[in-house]
């Protein structure tokens, strides 16, 4: 059968204490409402900001996109000028 179960040794974590460090997203189990309430608020807080972070990003990705319009619109209206340029010289060359 099973051995006798061992305690842990001095400066050891049993299984039932410690547990993952201590981060900005985890509770401990002896956290307060105040605290549930205040690490609720910043999360709050942090989503707005990014809600306006992303709605100026998508302003700037609509501007970019036009500008990138405007500028593929000139490009083909110089090729064109350019072609039509080239084609005039090569008649008048004889070419």
């Amino acid at each position: 059968g099973p051995g006798p179960a061992r305690l842990p040794a001095a400066g050891e974590e049993g299984p039932a204490e410690g547990g993952p460090p201590d981060h900005s997203y985890s509770l401990s189990s002896g956290t307060t409402s105040e605290e549930l309430l205040r690490k609720l608020n910043e999360q709050r807080d942090i989503i707005a900001l990014l809600e306006v972070k992303m709605k100026e990003m998508k302003g700037s990705i609509r501007r970019l996109r036009l500008a990138e319009a405007q500028l593929r619109e000139e490009i083909r209206e110089k090729d064109r000028l350019l072609h039509a340029a080239s084609a005039g010289n090569r008649k008048r060359h004889g070419l």
